[in-house]
């Protein structure tokens, strides 16, 4: 019999240790190393007790030309998601969907496999954390009763995979979640890093032979990561973030990693007492609502993948009575922020040391996007100085630590976006060619504002006085 040996296991990024930690050296993290006893490695020993093998097989190898299929995907029904996933589920792929507990993922999934079941295909729903009578409520409630998803409440692996296996291959198999499952080859408690990274890969190998499309539904961390070790995001093919605010109605499907489609695209869905209904225009929902003769909105052309999307951003300068004043911000980047700021009082000629400052995106979309510094400068500008913005005007533009306004990508795409929603002008950064280089500038769908530097935007916002009725 193997002789086994205890191991420790940081649960955050699967770092193994030889006896307890109180920090992981890998991740950082405190009190996140964890006894776990398995059984010893078929191949550990000494190299006399391994069994013999061969030098090894010789496999042909091919240069980069030459024949290219595309590989084959089966349409989910749901457009927004297959945006995401590019074009629909990949045969023999895994998806690993994480999210906030309450964001939608399991009614997401079940609008998605009672959409394919319905158009003939083999759907299996797999959950470890509800019974299959709570799950058939769901469905109840989303009107989706009578599709033939076939559904099952079990958390063993290698029994999930001999039933699979049964009868016609699925096209969609839905595992939720991957923390509750558990494999027969590691011998510790389930949501362990060892058994997610033990049962995530039998699944993978089950779709892998099979064709089976796998989506692993993953639970998150306060930090809002998928808990379970990092190895597993490397090794399925695609990881989808479920994102959204309780306070809102709308939800965001984000691609982190696909390898077969594009990255950093998003899906819009609304949450309604029917379940999770598609947004083909999310810019107007964004932008609904908003008050355009009030200081301190600006709204900002951005991308999100290969969509153009426009959300207002919302600044307010007040005095501070506070030694420091506070600096608050929601849907952006703390740290953009205090840089923006900066730059403000250091080229712009600003005064904001006792002022707070607070910026919120409208509708809790957070943007990662560099481009809208402008967006956010020009927000903050209107706030301080009582100047409204033009209400037909979108903003966007990277901004440096000299003040200089950089060009981003995509300008066409930005400004189409604008145009299509009804705005007419674009406070945008100089073009990248000049027309001393003599190249043919393409026409701009919307007249365009270009500034160079920060300068030139507060001196423009400042010369705007508020219209008293």
């Amino acid at each position: 019999m193997a002789k086994r040996h205890p191991s420790f296991v940081c649960q955050e990024c699967g770092a193994v240790y030889n006896r307890w930690k109180g920090k992981c050296e890998a991740c950082g993290g405190w009190n996140t190393i964890v006894e776990e006893t398995g059984s010893a490695s078929p191949m550990s020993g000494p190299a006399a007790t391994r069994p013999s093998r061969a030098k090894g097989r010789i496999f042909p190898l091919e240069g980069l030309s030459g024949e290219i299929k595309e590989a084959p995907r089966t349409p989910s029904g749901i457009a927004e998601l297959d945006r995401v996933t590019g074009g629909g589920f990949v045969h023999g792929s895994i998806i690993l969907l994480g999210g906030d507990p309450g964001i939608g993922k399991s009614t997401l999934l079940m609008q998605a496999s009672a959409a394919l079941a319905n158009r003939g295909e083999r759907v299996a729903y797999i959950s470890g954390e509800e019974a299959v009578a709570q799950v058939r409520l769901r469905a109840e409630r989303l009107g989706l009763g009578q599709a033939p998803v076939e559904l099952a409440s079990e958390t063993n692996v290698e029994d999930i995979v001999a039933t699979l296996s049964q009868g016609r291959t699925p096209a969609l198999a839905i595992i939720d979640s991957i923390q509750t499952m558990w494999t027969e080859t590691v011998e510790s408690a389930p949501g362990t890093v060892t058994q997610v990274r033990g049962s995530a890969q039998a699944l993978i190998r089950f779709a892998k032979t099979t064709g089976t499309a796998v989506i692993l539904v993953g639970h998150v961390t306060k930090d809002g990561q998928i808990a379970g070790p990092r190895v597993v995001e490397h090794m399925v093919d695609a990881v989808v973030s479920f994102e959204g605010d309780t306070g809102h109605h709308f939800r965001i499907l984000r691609a982190v990693k696909n390898r077969f489609g594009p990255t950093d695209e998003i899906g819009v869905f609304e949450m309604s007492d029917q379940g999770l209904r598609e947004v083909p225009n999310p810019s107007e929902l964004f932008l609904a609502g908003r008050d355009m003769a009030t200081p301190g909105t600006a709204v900002f052309a951005g991308m999100e993948g290969t969509r153009p999307l426009l959300v207002e951003i919302q600044a307010l300068v007040a005095p501070s009575s506070l030694g420091t004043p506070r600096r608050a911000v929601v849907g952006w980047d703390q740290s953009r922020l205090s840089m923006v700021l900066a730059v403000l009082e250091a080229h712009g000629g600003l005064k904001l040391g006792m002022h707070d400052v607070y910026l919120n995106v409208a509708g809790g979309l957070r943007i990662t996007e560099p481009a809208a510094d402008l967006a956010a400068a020009a927000a903050l500008v209107s706030s301080l100085s009582g100047n409204p913005l033009p209400p037909d005007t979108v903003y966007f533009g990277e901004m440096g630590l000299s003040g200089a306004i950089r060009p981003v990508a995509q300008e066409q795409a930005r400004m189409k976006e604008a145009a299509k929603l009804g705005f007419s002008s674009a406070v945008s950064p100089l073009p990248r060619l000049e027309k001393s280089s003599g190249a043919k500038s393409e026409r701009l769908p919307l007249a365009t504002s270009a500034i160079g530097h920060i300068t030139d935007l507060v001196a423009n916002i400042a010369a705007r006085r508020r219209k008293v009725p």
